[in-house]
């Protein structure tokens, strides 16, 4: 059995702890997973699965990529952060609004916000005025842009404010959902000209592409997919690298790392940036796919949805996170709905049982997540083999 080193948590590299075997087991299973990732559209088009189910599949892609974020900034430094929803948020808003040019317009101001418009004393129908920060978002590139470096500039002032103070703990995690919570309030004001507590809904075309047609649904699925591989590459490249290294240090001894003559703070606050910008990479991804985007993404239940995702997969396993994100939301889609069998009836209320009790046992009975069950299997097939 080989040490396990500061670069290897627990649960990625089962090669390490299982042989052979076990590596081989687990990219063959990885590469059936992601096969079946890339055939999905195939089956779409042969009438086998439905389109929105691939639409589905693509939204909860989207949000494994929150997760591999919370999971780079929870898993690896020991930061429980309660803010990825507003980073999802805004990534969603910038989208949503390059959307809302795209779609129904009155007067020149888009209908999510024609609805809604907040007019003064005085102010009459046909005297709206577009606000300026709306014009920034309708060029696309720059929409896509925006959509990444806000989040992670929004990360980098909280993150920076919080980790030079060395706010940490549950501190961090309150002052982050604290800021959550007040930017939804924000968001839902209709003075603020971001339509409210509607939000932005009912898109139309993106990139002169009509969000309807079943192609260019299998064609965001695909961009979504592609993103997920992507960023997942690239978190794992970080954790092996020396970044990553030190990442771990300040989980595991963070006085010991500033002894050493490193800034922790200037770490915490990087890789708190890249998960910021992770989340709004996401939250553009879903949008268009989910058709709408409201200040209720904001909401507490959404910051702590995150972290069961990340608790219920693995924390510290970047493959965990993923699994995590899309096993919940599965459930979510399967239980949120009502079905009977024989005389028991099951309804959509029982949902935040069934997830509260999960989160239980996993933090009692299974504190590896999923991929620590898997672990331990694939850890008795090396062995007979």
């Amino acid at each position: 059995m080989t040490e396990r080193t500061m670069n290897e948590p627990a649960g990625i590299h089962l090669g390490s702890i299982c042989g052979t075997s076990a590596s081989q087991i687990n990219r063959a299973f990885a590469g059936i997973l992601l096969a079946i990732a890339i055939l999905l559209p195939m089956l779409a088009h042969a009438g086998i699965v439905s389109v929105e189910t691939v639409n589905m599949a693509g939204r909860y892609m989207a949000l494994g990529i929150v997760a591999l974020g919370l999971d780079l900034i929870w898993g690896y430094t020991g930061i429980l952060s309660l803010c990825q929803a507003l980073f999802f948020a805004l990534g969603g808003y910038a989208m949503g609004i390059h959307l809302a040019h795209q779609g129904t317009l009155h007067n020149g101001i888009p209908e999510s916000l024609y609805v809604v418009y907040p007019y003064k004393v005085g102010e009459s129908k046909g005297m709206e005025v577009l606000p300026w920060f709306w014009l920034i978002f309708k060029p696309f590139n720059l929409m896509i842009i925006l959509g990444i470096l806000i989040p992670g500039l929004v990360a980098g002032l909280i993150g920076f404010a919080g980790f030079i103070s060395r706010v940490k703990g549950v501190y961090f995690s309150i002052l982050t959902q604290a800021l959550t919570v007040a930017a939804m309030m924000f968001f839902s004001k209709n003075e603020m000209k971001l339509c409210g507590t509607n939000g932005l809904t009912h898109f139309t075309t993106l990139a002169g592409h009509d969000l309807s047609d079943p192609e260019v649904k299998i064609g965001l699925y695909a961009v979504t997919l592609a993103c997920l591989v992507g960023t997942y590459v690239l978190c794992l490249l970080i954790t092996k690298s020396r970044f990553g290294r030190v990442l771990l240090a300040v989980r595991d001894s963070e006085t010991a790392l500033r002894f050493a003559g490193y800034k922790p703070y200037a770490f915490k606050t990087a890789i708190f940036v890249f998960a910021g910008m992770l989340a709004g990479l996401a939250g553009l991804l879903y949008t268009p796919q989910a058709n709408i985007i409201t200040p209720s993404y904001m909401e507490a239940r959404w910051s702590i949805l995150m972290v069961v995702w990340v608790a219920v997969g693995g924390r510290g396993t970047l493959s965990g996170a993923v699994v995590g994100a899309l096993v919940i939301n599965l459930l979510y889609n399967a239980m949120t709905s009502q079905w009977s069998i024989g005389s028991f009836v099951w309804k959509p209320d029982y949902w935040p049982f069934v997830l509260g009790l999960l989160f239980i046992v996993v933090v009692l009975a299974l504190p590896n997540g999923i991929t620590g069950v898997w672990r331990k299997m694939v850890g008795q097939i090396a062995e007979v083999d």
